[in-house]
This record gives C-alpha cells, sequence and structure tokens, in this order.
C-alpha cells in the first residue's frame, strides 16, 4: 500500500477518484469506537448466557434454538476478533491480543496464527500470493461441490489438532514465509492454549458432563462451520479476482442494521480493504462513495445468495456436460 493506503497496483485514473473520495483514508481509532466494540462484546456475551440457558430450561424447541444462537454468537465472535487483528478496536494496540485470542476459542481459531495469515491476505489480494485463513479459492469456478465443501469443511478442525500437537512439541513452523520469532512463540502459545481448551472438554466428557460439552460447544460449532462460510463468502466471490484494484476484486452488501451488526461490518468488505485499520463502526459513513465507484455492492445477502446459487448452477453443469462423453465441454 501506499502513503495514503491505497492497494498497491490500482490503476492511476481509481486512485485518484477515490483520494477525491475518502474511501482510501485513515482515521485513528477514537474512545467512542472502543466504547462501541466493548458494547458488541458485552451483547455477545449477553447472548451466549442466553443460548446457554435455552439449551437446559426450554426444552426441545428451545435446546434447537439454543444451538443456533450459540452458533451464530461464535461466528459473531470471530468477526470481533477480525477487528481485532487490525488493530481497530481499542486506542492502544496490547489490548487486541488479550481479547481477540478468548474470542477466537470456540471455533479453534489462533488469533495470531490468523492475523499473520489475514494480513498477508490484505497485502496480496489480487496476486497468485493471495492466502486467506480460511481458505476457499475465489478465483476457481463455482460449483455445488465446491461450494458444500467449503460450507462443510471439517478438515480445518483436524489441522487444528496437528498444529496443536505441534505446538505442545515445539516444532510449529509458519508455511507460508517468514515471521518474526516472538510471533512465532505467540502462535504456539495460542494452540497449546487451545490444546488445553480441548482436553479439558475430554475430561469433562469423561466426568460425566459429556452432554454439556456437546450441547454448548460440539452441537454449535458443528452448526457454526458453515454458517461461517456462508458469512466469509460474498467478499470476493464472483468479483475480478486477477486484480489488485480493491473497487473491483471485492465486495460490499449494503444490508440492514442487524446484518451489519452480525457480520461486524464484515458485509462492507470494499470499505475494509480500502482502509483495513478504521474502526469497523465508522466504515458505513464511506458506504455512499463505495455504491457509486465499486464494481460489485449488492442490496442484500439474498441477492447475493441467489447470484451464487445461479452461478453454482451453471458452473455444475458445463463440468457435467464437460465429462460428459460425446457431449463437447
Amino acid at each position: 500500500m501506499d502513503a495514503t493506503g491505497t492497494p498497491a497496483g490500482t490503476h492511476a485514473g481509481t486512485r485518484a477518484t477515490t483520494r477525491a473520495t475518502g474511501i482510501f483514508q485513515r482515521v485513528r481509532v477514537r474512545r467512542r469506537d472502543r466504547a462501541v466494540f466493548i458494547a458488541k462484546l458485552a451483547a455477545a456475551l449477553a447472548l451466549l448466557a442466553a443460548g446457554a440457558a435455552l439449551e437446559f430450561l426450554g426444552g426441545t424447541a428451545g435446546a434447537v434454538a439454543g444451538v443456533v444462537l450459540l452458533a451464530a454468537v461464535y461466528t459473531h465472535m470471530v468477526e470481533l476478533q477480525h477487528q481485532c487483528l487490525h488493530h481497530s478496536a481499542f486506542t492502544g494496540a496490547r489490548p487486541h491480543r488479550l481479547v481477540g485470542v478468548p474470542l477466537g476459542l470456540p471455533l479453534l481459531v489462533s488469533y495470531s496464527h490468523y492475523r499473520v495469515r489475514h494480513l498477508q491476505h490484505h497485502r496480496y489480494l489480487g496476486t497468485e500470493r493471495d492466502s486467506e485463513f480460511f481458505g476457499f479459492d475465489a478465483a476457481e469456478p463455482l460449483t455445488w461441490r465446491r461450494l458444500l465443501r467449503g460450507a462443510f469443511d471439517y478438515r480445518r478442525l483436524l489441522t487444528v489438532v496437528r498444529d496443536v500437537v505441534r505446538s505442545t512439541r515445539g516444532t510449529w513452523s509458519y508455511d507460508l514465509g517468514q515471521i518474526s520469532d516472538r510471533r512465532r512463540r505467540e502462535v504456539i502459545a495460542e494452540y497449546r492454549l487451545i490444546g488445553a481448551v480441548l482436553a479439558a472438554a475430554v475430561v469433562l466428557a469423561a466426568l460425566g458432563q459429556g452432554e454439556a460439552v456437546l450441547r454448548l460447544w460440539l452441537l454449535p460449532l458443528a452448526v457454526a462451520v458453515p454458517m461461517h462460510f456462508l458469512l466469509e463468502l460474498p467478499e470476493h466471490v464472483l468479483c475480478d479476482t486477477a486484480t489488485t484494484d480493491v473497487l473491483r476484486n471485492t465486495r460490499s452488501i449494503t444490508g440492514s442494521r442487524f446484518s451489519t451488526w452480525f457480520t461486524n461490518g464484515n458485509n462492507l468488505h470494499v470499505e475494509h480493504h480500502a482502509a483495513m485499520t478504521v474502526a469497523i463502526n465508522r466504515l458505513r459513513e464511506r458506504h455512499p462513495e463505495v455504491r457509486a465507484s465499486a464494481k460489485y455492492v449488492e442490496r442484500g445477502y439474498p441477492t447475493f445468495y441467489w447470484r451464487v446459487a445461479r452461478a453454482a448452477t451453471a458452473g455444475s453443469r458445463a463440468r457435467a456436460s464437460a465429462g460428459t462423453p460425446g457431449r463437447r465441454p
């Protein structure tokens, strides 16, 4: 990025336009922004308590609702963690990791590992070196098979176990470049913490609390995996992934107040990539400018998912046709 926060490789004309409109303008996190984030944390904790209460006090229907609610909160917590990755939640740097680490524990997400990979994603978006932490390749053709595989990617949980084992042994290493020794120690410490959480779950189950572990964590985790995939899917899929111009390789969704809260502003993704250190609650004020200049802006999530369904259907048919003897691809 250059001094204005514009991604390297952005066309000169686009750069001049966006400088004038302020989409790429950087601003410091204010005390009010910090207060907004703390309020979101408090709301998440309240919803966690409500989900746990539903699980055990609401009968069968309440138990199902409790699982879905906890899954939604766990998903929302990863989006809060995402804001911590960018140091845009607090006025100082130190609290971000202290808060970010526990936010990722229910979905077994290491804060520091996620941060390293995600900042690389911001730096290399639109190039061959782009690699997001939750790895769904937006450049590949969409098919229903790929979508379902991405939505139910429980293999990531197995890679977490692998990283826990390697961290316990002290052999964990970063596989996508060089990181500092301090960052490596932080990642190892967090995977060891995740290992302790997994061990505690096993111990609780062995002590007769298996139902509580299942209902309060494992079942919500199983639901949260596809839920989180659907939340992250709009970011870059069906965009111009071969360009570094953020106004063409990223999507924003206007959405509602609810969707903006639940995704923690992830719907305003062009705004976020244009100025990734701006507090999430301040991105909405830039949305009118993005609507005027970005290529991919949807009114709401239903419209986007309908577009994806049509693309996946067309992609699946094309793949089936190409694989059928006697038919031309």
